[in-house]
């Protein structure tokens, strides 16, 4: 089982990007997927996460309106939209899958996922 996670740059504030996350040796219709992020000194937290069909989803307090989660099935992909980047965004950022026995569940923690992704590193400059 795979997760790699790619998209992430160096960018200026209020700039935009994408992140996507290919996951392999799954049956990837079959798992709730999140993104997390950890900055230099702080803890690991949730910033979206997606129900195995992508028909619920949740966004940080911090990201809403902002950042959007979504997933293609049939690409075994899940992507992190990220708009109006702010500096405080900068952060390693995570995808990892959490299997789902509930179409509507979606992970609110990082305790208990599956599987891991290396993370992929966004830096966002003021």
């Amino acid at each position: 089982v795979q997760l790699q996670a790619s998209g992430g740059g160096l960018v200026q504030a209020g700039d935009s990007l994408r992140l996507s996350c290919a996951a392999s040796g799954l049956t990837f219709s079959n798992y709730a997927m999140g993104w997390f992020r950890q900055a230099p000194g702080k803890e690991r937290e949730l910033v979206g996460a997606i129900s195995r069909s992508g028909g619920s989803t949740y966004s940080a307090d911090s990201v809403k309106d902002r950042f959007t989660i979504s997933r293609d099935n049939t690409k075994n992909t899940v992507y992190l939209h990220m708009n109006s980047l702010k500096p405080e965004d900068t952060a390693v950022y995570y995808c990892a899958a959490d299997y789902a026995a509930s179409g509507t569940y979606y992970p609110l923690t990082d305790y208990g996922m599956d599987c891991w992704g290396k993370g992929t590193q966004v830096t966002v400059s003021s």
